[in-house]
């Protein structure tokens, strides 16, 4: 059984998360970036989409590797 907010199935594909490939292939900057607007887009889609829980799990997932993140360059 896959997990859908920590490690998705769909995203391992090809033996890497594709989150790492992302993060390889941006700058810190546009990274960081990339990682609060994810935060952004799940919680302006609350309720809209889907199961609402899981849009708010997705946007704390992507708000603490923000910060896992700032913290790893500090």
């Amino acid at each position: 059984m896959s997990d859908k907010i920590n490690s998705p199935s769909h995203y391992t594909r090809g033996g890497i998360e594709a989150i790492d490939y992302i993060e390889a292939k941006l700058t810190p900057e546009e990274f960081e970036g990339y990682l609060l607007g994810s935060a952004l887009k799940y919680l302006s889609r609350v309720g809209k989409k889907g199961c609402a829980l899981e849009d708010v799990e997705k946007a704390i997932w992507f708000q603490k590797r923000f910060l896992e993140f700032k913290k790893g360059r500090l």
